[in-house]
């Protein structure tokens, strides 16, 4: 089995040559005569250059396909592999891995299994963020918790700055917050998920905790803390609760036009086979500066393999019909200010996304001409529908 990648060189650079050097560079290296007799051995070990096209915008693309022997099964060793040393030598950005379909490792949960345990199978899910951020107590979060759940909202997620803090700490929080979800279970039968942020210096022994404290769902920084975490969350045996990966920091390493990843392998290649059950990252039309192919490029990874995809950033009731054209029902819609600074309240805001889930039919109007008085029209008179 191999590995290809994708390499994009602007226009100045030989695409050829640099290709070359990545894949003699970044595998064997070379070798003189005092190794010809292990030569087989270290020919199998080889990458070679599939082919280099040039685009009309004059940049280069150039397909390397790598051994799989050379790497571990895992994202940090693929890394180091496709672009470790190389991601120094100055511009190219990789902009395409195609793993085998054997590669790392598939969720644990994944769409099927957070349907399940959310027993919703037939449309979006709605997800909401704590807000403020900041310098809420445990009993603060439980009282915003109840007001969402008895709403209706399905997800609920701690904001990724948020770690355990002596203002709420991460226990208390999720003591207090898990209360109200007990109550919920006894009162309707259903449930909510509350994703808890896991942190610290050793954050596979806070998830295993938190777990073992009642968390049903985790939220974690895999940029900041590394895929390798991710990849130990994801097969520890004891942390049986869907993750929830989080994008922060990714611009750094994706956003330069012309260096480092694209979000599409960040956010979607490399999350999907580091076995993360939801994906959270910017929508095209949200409030950060998102490119729509990319999107579309992370979706599709991420549903391959059974991962959620979880569009986010400024995302509010008005942009439903959009989010459902885009992406159907596997999708969970992520919004914090859209929900939480709902001009009534908190719950009116997951009133007014299940309204807009009611109405947004393709070809059906959808503005405020269109909209009967409630949740979703003073939400669409707040932020807009676009």
């Amino acid at each position: 089995m191999a590995i290809e990648v994708d390499y994009r060189f602007p226009p100045g650079v030989d695409a050829e040559k640099q290709a070359k050097i990545i894949a003699v560079g970044q595998t064997v290296g070379t070798w003189d005569a005092r190794f010809a007799h292990r030569e087989e051995s270290l020919k199998s070990h080889l990458a070679f250059v599939v082919s280099v096209r040039k685009e009309s915008t004059g940049y280069s693309i150039a397909t390397i396909r790598f051994p799989q022997a050379n790497v571990e099964n895992d994202i940090p060793s693929l890394l180091t592999m496709i672009f470790g040393k190389y991601s120094m030598a100055g511009a190219a950005k990789v902009v395409a891995v195609r793993l085998p379909e054997n590669y790392g490792q598939l969720p644990k949960v994944g769409i099927s299994g957070i349907r399940e345990r959310l027993g919703v199978f037939n449309r979006p899910l709605v997800m909401a963020i704590f807000k403020p951020a900041l310098g809420l107590s445990a009993a603060e979060h439980a009282a915003i918790l109840k007001e969402v759940a008895t709403a209706g909202l399905d997800i609920i997620k701690d904001d990724e700055i948020l770690g355990d803090l002596e203002s709420a700490p991460t226990l208390e929080r999720l003591r207090a917050c898990r209360q109200v979800i007990e109550e919920l279970e006894e009162k309707t039968g259903r449930t909510i998920l509350y994703a808890v942020n896991v942190t610290g210096k050793n954050p596979v022994e806070m998830a295993r905790r938190l777990v073992k404290e009642g968390a049903n769902a985790l939220l974690f920084n895999v940029l900041t803390y590394g895929f390798c975490v991710l990849e130990q969350l994801a097969s520890d045996r004891e942390i049986n609760v869907p993750i929830f990966a989080h994008p922060a920091f990714a611009g750094a390493m994706c956003a330069a036009p012309d260096f480092g990843l694209s979000y599409s392998v960040v956010l979607g290649t490399l999350m999907a086979h580091a076995g993360a059950d939801a994906v959270l990252y910017p929508a095209h039309y949200g409030s950060l500066p998102f490119d729509k192919q990319e999107e579309e490029k992370i979706r599709d990874s991420l549903r391959a393999r059974n991962v959620f995809p979880v569009p986010s950033a400024g995302i509010h009731p008005g942009i439903v019909p959009r989010a459902i054209a885009d992406y159907g029902t596997d999708v969970i819609l992520n919004a914090g200010t859209g929900i939480m600074d709902h001009p009534d309240n908190p719950a009116a805001g997951v009133k007014a996304f299940f309204e807009a889930l009611e109405l947004a039919e393709p070809g059906k109007p959808f503005n405020l001409a269109s909209l009967p008085e409630g949740a979703l029209r003073r939400a669409v008179e707040k932020w807009g529908n676009k």
